[in-house]
């Protein structure tokens, strides 16, 4: 059975401060860089084709989010994505509203067949992305969390990535030695939604983790030669701990979420209290997290 040590990972984040770079929505790149900044990692917001690909080169990890893509950022995101998994770097996908139309639905899921590291998504993205529902209303979802986790687990099965299903309770899968792990997540709170950027910063927070894990791996490097021949590596040890940092960044948001709430009169004040509680947020805290961990009955997998 899988098991986590949260207080580590904090610990691993904050001592090495990763950077992440962020092709990401227009609309909350402020934001995202903001709770970067809060939670211990550095942003860097270059998401242009021209230089995408060699700052990926510099960069610990990659978030790629779809969420506004312009021509300039979805060249900059295969140029990105190519040149970490050549380095065995770490890269999450946000698949925003997948599902919803054509060119974007092609984009995503062309994104995932690159074996992301991670996947993040509500729980309509996901299932639309394992091929067995039809996408959310904009960055809305309009499926229940556990209703999509044989699609998650197909999902994870498919592609090699852990994948984060966000909503009341977080569920995080993960495929590892021919079973399909399952971190639940209790926390947030009811303004989260009403906060535009939390979703969208928390794939990025989500990178800082696996970033932060890789630097901690006797060989960090083991998955830059498992990509060049299309798979990611089957290590168990590799792949434990990359379901730790996705569960833990997932945890640092639940703590962060409800301690947020103290104080605040609405979304307005409670953004700014939810930066300040990212930042104050320590290991301790994180081991205090409700996550429940369990596996996945293989008769409700979706075999992929």
């Amino acid at each position: 059975m899988v098991d986590f040590d949260l207080r580590s990972a904090n610990a691993r984040l904050r001592a090495s401060n990763p950077l992440i770079q962020c092709i990401t929505n227009t609309v909350v790149q402020q934001f995202s860089a903001n709770v970067l900044l809060a939670v211990g990692a550095s942003p860097a917001m270059l998401d242009h084709e021209a230089d995408a690909g060699q700052f990926a080169g510099i960069a610990s990890g990659v978030l790629v989010n779809f969420g506004t893509a312009s021509n300039h950022q979805l060249l900059a995101a295969d140029a990105a994505i190519d040149v970490a998994n050549a380095a065995g770097k770490p890269w999450a996908l946000d698949p925003v509203s997948v599902g919803a139309v054509d060119f974007r639905t092609s984009r995503i899921r062309r994104a995932a067949a690159d074996h992301p590291t991670a996947i993040r998504g509500n729980a309509s993205e996901i299932a639309a992305l394992a091929g067995v529902g039809l996408g959310g209303r904009g960055v809305d979802s309009t499926d229940e969390v556990d209703a999509v986790l044989p699609a998650a687990a197909k999902l994870a099965q498919e592609t090699g990535a852990i994948v984060a299903v966000s909503g009341p309770t977080d569920a995080v899968v993960a495929h590892i030695d021919g079973t399909d792990h399952v971190a639940r997540i209790s926390g947030g709170h009811e303004f989260m939604p009403l906060v535009i950027g939390t979703g969208c910063s928390l794939g990025a927070v989500t990178v800082a983790y696996l970033a932060a894990a890789r630097s901690g791996l006797a060989d960090p490097d083991a998955d830059a030669s498992a990509l060049s021949v299309g798979e990611r590596t089957t290590d168990s040890g590799a792949a434990s701990a990359r379901f730790e940092a996705v569960a833990a960044a997932h945890a640092h948001f639940a703590v962060a979420g409800e301690l947020a709430a103290d104080g605040a009169k609405g979304p307005g004040s409670y953004s700014v209290n939810f930066l300040d509680a990212l930042h104050t947020v320590d290991g301790e805290q994180l081991a205090g997290a409700r996550v429940s961990l369990s596996t996945l009955p293989a008769n409700e997998s979706v075999q992929a």
